[in-house]
């Protein structure tokens, strides 16, 4: 079953409809979810699907020729084409006057071993299919090399594309879409271990219960996620251990470079330049208050939650895992603290919240950037922190996320509307999220007040968007 991407899918009609040569670049993290989506809009259209390899030029050319071939002349036992050369002339007349698809999948990989490609397209882009209705699509998971490569300005390739498409993990909200079977609560610790990934989601069975599937998942040796951060930093970097302790220092609290290169034992140089690198991978970011454009407040926290899940409860339980007590680790020592992780997933589920369009369209204001502040009280010489808070001119907008199994209390509120009180915006609106609801006293004083309390039954409701709630006018 094929789920989401429907504003990918609608452009990709669009561009395949206007008959005229298109070049669509795809790219992302691994298991985002790329290739699934190409494979679905191309089904029922003529494409040629070639994905390259970490392998020679030859191998790769000798692969690519068998993908053409078998497409434009089935059946026929050809040879693999002499050179890059011979196969693009080819592709040439192939596709001068009927519609098809070609997608070159993993498409680094293909650059890598043969440098020459990049220019070569690019050549026949500028004098052959920009004339053509040919379709081409190069997709690739290497995030730098697709940006500087394929996208960037010294490319040869840059200004070719006619679109470009960076595929994103799905929201909490997307993700609900492929975890039915399970109550909101239990869908939003699923997309909180597998950050939203539609390839882990895919693991999920809906027949056995949330914690049931953690095991499974996680902290059994067979288990699809055992070493799912491990093999992916193999991929993608040559010596990953230096890595590892960064990540796992994040994942245990340290978000200051000083902290960070403490806790690993590492120069504060080597370290950022390690930081820098696991930004580019789209697996750590780096944040500063959402009120500012330059700070020395800087932190670093983990973009992807299914690597703060594994780095927090996995990786320091590898050994009794591998000798069969995941079940008794995950029970004793994990279970009772996915409240406590679930803290930052919950603030970024409340920030999809805040940009589904149907919510945003009844905004107060025309918010941009939503994001955490953190800072100096000066009246009371102490640090505070706001988990949302958005602004636009002279209005603002300050938010209080609450996963506990326990109604908010009235100095939850309180506490927002003091610290609301550092800022001199002529307008400001309040909005406290709680996974469990609100006492019956913080109810009755913020309907007085205009505060918005948004629990998360009313959050998720699947009554209809209409129905979600939103702000007051």
């Amino acid at each position: 079953m094929f789920v989401g991407r429907k504003r990918e899918l609608k452009k990709l009609e669009e561009m395949y409809q206007s008959g005229q040569f298109e070049c669509a670049v795809f790219y992302g993290r691994r298991r985002v979810g790329k290739t699934t989506l190409i494979d679905h809009f191309c089904q029922g259209k003529k494409t040629i699907y070639f994905t390259a390899t970490e392998g020679t030029a030859k191998d790769n050319l000798a692969a690519m020729s068998r993908a053409i071939l078998s497409v434009t002349s089935p059946g026929l036992p050809l040879p693999a084409f002499e050179s890059f050369a011979d196969l693009l002339n080819y592709l040439d007349s192939a596709c001068e006057k009927e519609r098809m698809i070609l997608v070159i999948d993993e498409y680094p990989y293909l650059a890598e071993s043969y440098p020459a490609i990049s220019s070569m397209l690019q050549a026949h882009i500028d004098h052959i299919w920009k004339n053509s209705p040919l379709f081409l699509i190069l997709c690739g998971s290497s995030m730098s090399f697709m940006e500087h490569q394929v996208l960037g300005y010294k490319s040869p390739l840059y200004g070719r594309r006619t679109a470009q498409f960076k595929i994103h993990p799905f929201t909490y909200f997307e993700s609900r879409e492929m975890l039915g079977g399970f109550d909101r609560e239990d869908q939003a610790v699923l997309y909180g271990v597998t950050g939203g990934f539609p390839e882990y989601l895919s693991r999920i069975d809906a027949k056995k219960k949330l914690e049931d599937n953690l095991i499974d998942l996680f902290f059994e040796e067979s288990g699809r996620l055992f070493e799912e951060p491990v093999n992916l930093l193999k991929q993608e970097l040559r010596e990953p251990a230096s890595y590892h302790s960064v990540i796992s220092a994040i994942a245990g609290g340290a978000s200051r470079l000083n902290e960070i290169a403490t806790k690993t034992g590492l120069e504060t140089s080597g370290c950022s330049s390690l930081l820098s690198s696991l930004i580019e991978l789209g697996i750590v970011r780096k944040e500063i208050p959402v009120t500012e454009v330059r700070s020395k407040k800087t932190l670093y926290r983990l973009e992807d939650s299914m690597f703060t899940f594994w780095y927090r409860f996995v990786r320091p339980n590898i050994s009794g895992i591998s000798r069969g007590i995941g079940a008794v680790i995950f029970e004793n020592q994990v279970q009772a603290q996915l409240n406590h992780f679930m803290g930052n997933v919950f603030e970024a589920i409340c920030k999809q919240y805040l940009y589904l369009p149907e919510i945003y369209e009844k905004a107060p204001f025309a918010y941009g950037e939503v994001g955490r502040w953190w800072g100096n009280n000066p009246r009371e010489k102490r640090q505070e922190e706001i988990d949302l808070m958005a602004f636009h001119e002279d209005q603002a907008l300050f938010c209080e996320c609450k996963w506990q199994n326990e109604p908010v209390k009235m100095n939850v509120v309180t506490t927002l509307k003091r610290r609301g009180e550092l800022f001199h915006f002529s307008q400001k609106h309040f909005i406290v999220f709680s996974k469990s609801g609100f006492a019956e006293n913080v109810e009755k004083e913020c309907r007085d007040e205009g505060i918005e309390l948004i629990d998360f039954q009313k959050m998720t409701a699947s009554q209809g968007v209409s129905e979600l709630p939103g702000f007051q006018k």
